[in-house]
């Protein structure tokens, strides 16, 4: 695990139980969880294993039924409904399979509105900092474009830029290639790779081992449990083959 610069996130005894279905469905069940400040974690698992549970739990999109959800040393499950608002508004960056924009906005003032509602009186310096993001990953001559007039590449790449666009402490990303063919999802795992190397924390679930070989620790969930995890070290596209078939291997032990 990459800690040099310490904690990022961090869970204790988290668990998350349904009371809606009879009997209850506890989907996770105890999970301790350490991400170190400027690690790309992947969380992997069969389909019900309890990612995107784990995700929303520790970014605060969802109330875990017990247990502790810290970052940046804060305790998050202590905070009210406006409180976590802002933290995941100011300290949190969000990537999903669908971009989820706003179809009367074009790219660039998609991206843009997060900025503002985080800080209103900085205006000027968030419209700096989007268009620097729009050209930084290559969809600048698209910023005027709708929604539906781009690729879905660059409309996850958009994604990116809208998550980075509050300069989060940690990116959340929950199977952001998804939706995406292959050449679509290495364009936004490139874009990813490149936001983690400049030392963001990225927690991200995906299904995709290829995508998952970027990551530098990769976390397996089973039935709610933290089963295992590998550590795959630093990223490098001369090791990236070897890296996969590593993973690969790792998962088929794990039953995936």
């Amino acid at each position: 695990m990459s800690n040099a610069g310490g904690t990022m996130l961090e869970s204790r005894e988290l668990t998350k139980t349904y009371y809606s279905t009879d009997p209850p469905s506890q989907v996770l069940d105890g999970i301790d969880l350490t991400v170190g400040r400027g690690e790309f974690l992947v969380v992997m698992g069969a389909s019900g294993s309890g990612k995107s549970t784990l995700l929303y739990n520790v970014s605060g999109m969802d109330r875990p039924t017990g247990g502790s959800v810290s970052l940046e040393g804060r305790d998050l499950t202590s905070l009210g409904d406006r409180e976590m608002s802002r933290v995941r508004l100011t300290r949190m960056g969000f990537i999903f399979q669908q971009a989820y924009f706003l179809a009367n906005l074009n790219i660039r003032d998609n991206i843009l509105l997060p900025a503002l509602k985080a800080a209103p009186r900085e205006k000027a310096a968030a419209s700096s900092r989007v268009d620097a993001l729009l050209e930084r990953f290559g969809i600048a001559h698209v910023g005027s474009h709708g929604i539906t007039q781009v690729s879905g590449g660059q409309l996850q790449r958009a994604a990116i830029c809208r998550a980075l666009a509050c300069e989060p402490a940690v990116l959340f990303a929950d199977e952001p290639t998804g939706a995406l063919n292959s050449s679509m999802s290495a364009e936004v795992m490139d874009a990813l790779t490149d936001v983690h190397r400049e030392g963001t924390t990225i927690v991200m679930v995906t299904h995709d081992p290829a995508c998952a070989a970027r990551g530098d620790r990769v976390i397996y969930l089973r039935d709610g449990l933290l089963l295992d995890s590998r550590d795959l070290g630093t990223w490098s596209e001369e090791q990236s083959s070897r890296r996969e078939d590593e993973l690969y291997a790792w998962l088929r032990d794990m039953g995936f």
